[in-house]
């Protein structure tokens, strides 16, 4: 009985192929509309994320504005840092504007960033060639330095920087290697930059202070201990003045643009969701013209026998048939807007089963819940009455 219900409610379909299409054209756009917006926002936003953590989940950073007696931290302070529990390694930075030189050829504000030999072995891919800053670096004041892609291309075309001299402001450094050149945003900056050791920086910015520190993590689980930790050898350098150092856990900045995100895409699921109510609506109304249209042939089936309950199950089967037609349909189209964009914008293109399952079920949903009114009034229809309508 099922499957001769199937057939009946599939070639009625057929039979009228432009109205079945245009009603099931609201839950097309509605499918498309929750595939394409999902997958488009969740691509750019794991994109977003893997940038965002590109900057060190595991990494808590500290700006130290100071106090006017005390302008910044001091090695003392890093120490302190670096003893914390579950503390992996204390990273300085010092930073600033100066001129390269070599061989008469001159370039002009470059930024020099003075780091220590943590920051290397932290990013590990840093170096593209040669080597980064070691203890000994750090510990002798060496003059030595690291040079960024663009550097090495203007000043040293046609040359392995590795072991050739340049001036930084004026004093002579040896260059140890190259850094990798990147396109990614956290290290843009380092194509146009030169390292050198945090120690010998001091004395080319003519500061005796770090302002800028970023402290790694052990065990990222216990990073609120971290954090608070951290927070109490601050407040003791600077004395317990207030507004002077900020602390920014990068997993809780993590976790908050998580769910950001997670919103976002409820939102617009939620928005996008409006087409498919109106689509079940569009389905419920041709599914009662079709009733009024039939009620001959349903006064007919009715006094040959037809049960009431098979006669629903022939009009709900209808109006799932559209809806589900109408969701594969919507999937297809969604997934080739979504592909197009993702491409258009450079993000990854990642249809999640949650998301088709999500979509499909809704649309088959809508075409249950507004197909009952009009099977159930198709099978009360009284024989008598419909066969009068001949």
């Amino acid at each position: 009985m099922f499957k001769e219900n199937l057939k009946m409610s599939w070639m009625n379909l057929i039979h009228n192929k432009m109205r079945s299409f245009l009603t099931m054209l609201g839950i097309v756009i509605g499918v498309a509309s929750i595939i394409a917006l999902i997958t488009i926002v969740k691509g750019a936003m794991n994109g977003m994320t893997s940038e965002f953590s590109s900057f060190g989940a595991d990494k808590i950073s500290v700006q130290a504005m100071g106090t006017p007696l005390k302008q910044g931290l001091i090695d003392s302070d890093i120490q302190k840092l670096a003893e914390i529990e579950d503390v992996a390694g204390v990273s300085p930075t010092l930073s600033g504007n100066t001129t390269v030189v070599y061989k008469g050829n001159e370039k002009t504000d470059v930024s020099v960033q003075g780091k220590n030999d943590v920051y290397f072995s932290k990013n590990k891919d840093l170096v593209e060639t040669g080597r980064g800053l070691t203890i000994l670096d750090i510990e002798n004041k060496n003059n030595v330095c690291l040079i960024g892609a663009n550097i090495a291309n203007e000043l040293f075309w046609g040359e392995d920087p590795v072991g050739k001299k340049l001036l930084i402001s004026g004093v002579t450094y040896t260059v140890v290697g190259t850094l990798e050149k990147s396109n990614s945003f956290s290290d843009s900056s380092n194509n146009d930059a030169v390292i050198i050791p945090y120690t010998t920086s001091m004395s080319i910015l003519s500061t005796g202070y770090i302002s800028s520190v970023d402290v790694y993590m052990g065990d990222s689980n216990h990073s609120e201990k971290i954090t608070a930790d951290i927070e109490a050898v601050l407040k003791q350098a600077f004395n317990y003045k207030g507004n002077s150092f900020t602390v920014m856990n990068m997993q809780d900045m993590l976790a908050s643009f998580n769910r950001m995100t997670t919103m976002l895409s409820l939102m617009l699921g939620g928005i996008a969701s409006i087409s498919l109510i109106v689509g079940g609506i569009g389905i419920m109304n041709m599914m009662l013209v079709s009733v009024t249209e039939r009620t001959t042939e349903i006064g007919l089936r009715k006094a040959l026998g037809a049960e009431p309950k098979r006669i629903q199950q022939q009009f709900l089967l209808e109006a799932v048939f559209l809806s589900l037609f109408g969701g594969a349909i919507g999937f297809l189209l969604g997934a080739l807007i979504a592909w197009g964009v993702c491409a258009l914008i450079g993000a990854n293109f990642a249809l999640s089963t949650a998301t088709v399952l999500l979509a499909l079920g809704f649309s088959a949903a809508i075409g249950i819940i507004f197909g009952i009114a009009p099977a159930r009034k198709a099978s009360r229809l009284n024989p008598i009455d419909a066969l009068r309508s001949v």
